[in-house]
């Protein structure tokens, strides 16, 4: 998998699928690149909890989502992505990225 200056992956394999892996995921990672995860906002990324954010991505086939945390300065981990069936973001699917996210701080 490909991963650009954040560590934001880019491409096929990035974790969704179809239109999202190939043009959304990766447009809203040059968007976090381009001017860091502090300065992008709605309606690209949202705060979830704890160092958790979320990259909001529609395309044809629904809507997805990629949580992501900031590792440092310059660089950020998508550590869960999915197609969303709710309004709401499944507690579920936080819990995966709180998860792995501990898991990079080991």
């Amino acid at each position: 998998m490909a991963r650009g200056n954040a560590g934001c992956p880019s491409g096929k394999g990035a974790g969704v699928s179809g239109d999202f892996a190939e043009g959304a995921l990766s447009a809203h990672c040059e968007l976090l690149e381009t001017f860091g995860p502090n300065e992008v906002g709605l309606p690209h990324v949202r705060f979830l909890t704890g160092k958790l954010w979320e990259i909001l991505m529609k395309g044809k086939s629904g809507i997805a989502r990629a949580i992501y945390v900031a590792i440092a300065e310059k660089r950020i981990v998508v550590v869960h992505a999915f197609v969303k069936k709710s309004q709401k973001t499944p507690r579920a699917a936080i819990e995966t990225a709180l998860d792995r996210a501990k898991e990079l701080s080991k």
